[in-house]
């Protein structure tokens, strides 16, 4: 058997090759795609036959069988002898004596009556194709393939990053180093702001903006004016007192929440009279928490109810709602603590408009302050109350979280003494205080140390919280 192969860009060139080789009459074996052309697989018709012939010693070989004509065939050999040249004509009594003999009811066919039309050749099978299968695969590689990419990217994002943020520090020790020698009174400005506790980036954000030719003194009275302008303060209590409503005091635990709460119920009840006001409190957690809340009630002579959740708020604010102001003393967490954002959500679904008063302490640090804003903030505060004024060091750490946060301060606290030592804020005086407490620890920080500073803030003037810091 010769099974020729014939390859072609396309399967009618390749048929055409075969065509001209083996005739017509050839055999396809196969077809396929072979590297980028079509493959063809063919065989000559005389091959097919051969192979389609029976073997000699089979059943299919053995001669057909014959009539009866053994008169015919010793009278006229050579008619049936087909090598032999045949009469030009036969005996009449031959063709009459085979006339008269009958037809057989069937003649047997020959083994193989034409090679015009063989049998077809059945192509090899090949496995199936499972397009699910290929597709799932795909899929699966396509999603590695972007998962890897995105990984490359946020490891290269946060290598870019690290670089930006080394050049910025690199460059703004170099810009400060040099404007440090040229501008000296910016550095003992900076100096003031630091020791009185404001925040590295809230100073340099202002020593840039500095005016230029402009002494210590000077400089000194430009920063605390802008302080004082950019510190939102109530400017009387009878925005507060006089308009009434529900108000919450919230912070974390030792804040002054409990005692503030008395100075103002204090204050309400001075206004407008016991029978105006109503207490609340929620702490009913911490050992005797709210039986001092109601000692101060006692002696005030207002009723002090105690609510646990959400549902008992509700109760009490629809009774209460004949009062004129409804003071809420809610118990203190951690800011860390994820219980205070089920405290806000509380205070915020309780079917009245409860404002928030968030107690800060000013011995806190910047940072803790600012940890305080985020976690108690929610969908905003009304206001801030500071508190322990007496006991801090300094308070540009306090005024600092204000303005960066655009909180609005409504009274200080500055003492355990009900209603005595609650006073409304005066911004001059807090700005002034904040310079003067730590005026003797200026020299702690070095000019030296000043460009370290400075390097670790990054660029201020993106700084979202001081964009609205308003210089006059």
């Amino acid at each position: 058997m010769n099974v020729k192969k014939f390859t072609a860009a396309t399967s009618r060139e390749a048929l055409r090759k075969v065509r001209d080789a083996l005739g017509p009459d050839a055999v396809i074996l196969s077809n396929r795609p072979v590297d980028g052309v079509v493959e063809i697989l063919a065989l000559d018709n005389d091959d097919v036959a051969s192979l389609a012939a029976p073997a000699p010693d089979s059943e299919m070989a053995q001669p057909a069988p014959r009539l009866a004509l053994d008169a015919f065939d010793q009278e006229a050999p050579s008619f049936v002898n087909r090598r032999g040249s045949a009469p030009a004509v036969a005996p009449e009594h031959v063709f009459a004596r085979r006339a008269a003999q009958p037809e057989p009811e069937f003649a047997p066919e020959p083994a193989f009556t034409s090679l015009r039309a063989p049998a077809p050749v059945s192509a090899p099978v090949e496995p199936a194709f499972d397009m699910d299968a290929m597709t799932k695969m795909m899929q699966a590689a396509i999603s590695q393939a972007k998962e890897s990419a995105a990984q490359e990217m946020t490891g290269m994002m946060s290598e870019l990053r690290a670089m930006r943020g080394m050049m910025e520090s690199q460059l703004a020790e170099m810009s400060w180093g040099s404007t440090q020698q040229r501008e000296p009174q910016k550095a003992a400005v900076l100096r003031e702001m630091l020791a009185a506790g404001f925040s590295a980036s809230l100073s340099r954000y202002l020593i840039d903006k500095l005016p230029a030719n402009k002494d210590v003194a000077e400089a000194m009275r430009w920063v605390k004016t802008v302080l004082a302008r950019n510190l939102t303060t109530m400017a009387d209590e009878d925005a507060l007192l006089d308009q009434g409503g529900v108000f919450a005091l919230v912070g974390p635990t030792g804040v002054g929440k409990t005692t503030t709460t008395a100075k103002l119920a204090a204050r309400c009840v001075m206004r407008h009279g016991a029978d105006k006001l109503a207490l609340i409190t929620t702490d009913a957690y911490r050992i005797g928490g709210h039986e001092q809340l109601r000692i101060y009630g006692k002696i005030l002579g207002v009723m002090v109810h105690s609510v646990k959740d959400e549902a008992d708020l509700r109760i009490a604010l629809k009774e209460l709602k004949n009062k004129h102001t409804v003071l809420i003393d809610t118990i203190g967490m951690s800011q860390r603590d994820q219980m205070v954002t089920e405290q806000v959500a509380m205070l915020t679904g309780a079917g009245a408009d409860v404002k928030r008063l968030l107690c800060l302490n000013s011995t806190s640090t910047n940072e803790t302050l600012n940890e305080v804003v985020r976690a108690y903030s929610g969908s905003g505060l009304h206001g801030c109350i500071m508190t322990k004024l007496d006991e801090a060091a300094s308070i540009g750490n306090v005024l600092d979280v204000m303005i960066r946060n655009k909180l609005n301060l409504h009274y200080i606290s500055n003492g355990q003494r009900v209603p005595e030592d609650l006073h409304l804020a005066d911004r001059a005086m807090l700005v002034d205080r904040a310079f003067r407490s730590r005026r003797d620890a200026a020299s702690q920080f070095d000019d030296a140390d000043l460009p370290v500073l400075m390097a670790g803030t990054g660029n201020v003037h993106n700084d979202s919280s001081l964009r609205g810091v308003h210089l006059g």
